[in-house]
């Protein structure tokens, strides 16, 4: 049976908890992904007690098993800038096109206060799952790195 779980900062996150959620976020979210580094200063954004913003962290399990996890990050705005950041969301390869996404992703919705934003790739299949529950384009992002 799948269980979500969730984690926030009154939740005190250990560093092995953290690792297991950057490990499997790695591995899942493939091309269009991160390096594990910057996984991990995500979750710490999210789940460390003394960061002024937060966020929180959501995952589908079996078993104990990770099958679909998802970060979001608190942006300290509103209005301008919508509230929320979904960082990343990723589901085991192996059970992806059972629901579990849309799952986590209506959790992290209720959970969330205010309005969330998202950047995803044109060609990311997952543009569909976040097109189906509600999300629309409104920016062309461009970035500009230093």
């Amino acid at each position: 049976m799948i269980t979500l779980e969730t984690l926030s900062t009154i939740d005190n996150a250990t560093y092995l908890q953290k690792n297991e959620i950057a490990d499997f976020l790695f591995l899942h979210l493939g091309q269009y992904g991160d390096p594990k580094e910057d996984i991990m200063k995500c979750l710490d954004y999210a789940l460390d007690q003394s960061m002024h913003a937060g966020g929180f962290v959501v995952m589908a399990r079996e078993n104990g098993k990770i099958l679909g996890a998802l970060i979001m990050n608190k942006t300290g705005m509103s209005g301008y800038i919508p509230e929320n950041i979904l960082v990343y969301i990723a589901v085991d390869a192996d059970q992806r096109g059972k629901g579990i996404g849309g799952k986590i992703m209506e959790m992290a919705i209720k959970m969330a206060n205010g309005s969330i934003a998202l950047h995803v790739e044109p060609e990311n299949p997952a543009k569909k799952l976040y097109e189906r529950i509600g999300f629309t384009k409104k920016y062309l992002e461009m970035r500009l790195t230093k």
